[in-house]
């Protein structure tokens, strides 16, 4: 007997109305496109904006905490969300289940024993690959055109965000006071827009702890903290002779994809503040 019809139909159903999204009944999708859900909170971001209406049947619960998404509230929100146990996607039905490369063997099993295909997606490491990453969502949802238009707004954004003049040393903080490494999408897009890593310079790597004694002994030209614990966001950063400082949402770190435009938005926003 297979998993799903070992479930009781009656908890089959209280689950799949324990994940109807708040705003209405499932849309409807063409018959030719495979279902999904998504259990990875990069991939929410993707499929929300490559997927057709109705075949999203769920994101990962990270994309309805609004520290932990990285798509806006109100998008997020037009989703059923799971907590990702095998018995809530059975309940969806889907075709196809997206999530990260840790996924529990044991629940990637599950899922396969049902005909369920499963996609995994790691972790972006420079913009290729979370190019790669959209054509391969979009393809198994059977969407390669979406996919293409959306790569298409992905590489204006790049294009509009290059910058050719003067570089500014920046210190990405991130909380608890880490650094991102050299080879992280994020810090590719900072130096993309020519805020080049200050951590590097200091022979810091990806993770690294950096307390607010050092970065006052050696102010960088520019410090961009995502975060707000104290250390980050300590009154003295403000008053340092020579160098500026400005905030950013932690989530525009968290995945590329869509992400990416918005980031480099908002570092653009800081460029044309600084003096």
């Amino acid at each position: 007997m297979t998993l799903r019809a070992a479930l009781p139909v009656a908890a089959l159903a209280l689950l799949a109305g324990a994940c109807a999204p708040a705003g209405g009944e499932r849309a409807a999708r063409p018959t030719d496109t495979p279902a999904v859900v998504s259990l990875n909170p990069c991939a929410d971001a993707i499929l929300a904006e490559v997927a057709a209406p109705g075949q999203l049947l769920a994101v990962s619960h990270y994309s309805h905490d609004p520290a932990s998404a990285s798509m806006p509230a109100e998008q997020a929100r037009r989703y059923a969300s799971t907590s990702g146990t095998v018995e809530e996607v059975l309940a969806l039905a889907p075709d196809t289940v997206v999530a990260d490369i840790f996924l529990a063997p044991r629940n990637r099993a599950a899922f396969e024993r049902e005909g369920i295909a499963v996609v995994t997606l790691p972790i972006a490491q420079d913009i290729d690959q979370s190019l790669a990453q959209v054509r391969t969502l979009a393809g198994a949802v059977g969407q390669p055109e979406r996919g293409e238009a959306l790569v298409g707004d992905i590489t204006v954004a790049l294009t509009s965000a290059r910058h050719t003049g003067p570089e500014i040393p920046t210190l990405l903080w991130q909380a608890g006071g880490i650094v991102p490494g050299e080879e992280t999408l994020a810090m590719q897009l900072f130096d993309h827009a020519g805020f080049p890593s200050q951590s590097a310079a200091r022979g810091l790597g990806q993770g690294a702890y950096l307390p607010l004694e050092e970065v006052l002994a050696d102010p960088p030209a520019l410090i961009v903290a995502a975060g707000e614990e104290r250390m980050l966001t300590h009154p003295v950063l403000r008053t340092l002779a020579g160098t500026q400082y400005r905030t950013l949402d932690p989530t525009l770190l968290f995945c590329g994809g869509p992400t990416i435009p918005r980031l480099l938005d908002r570092l653009g926003e800081i460029r044309e503040s600084l003096p």
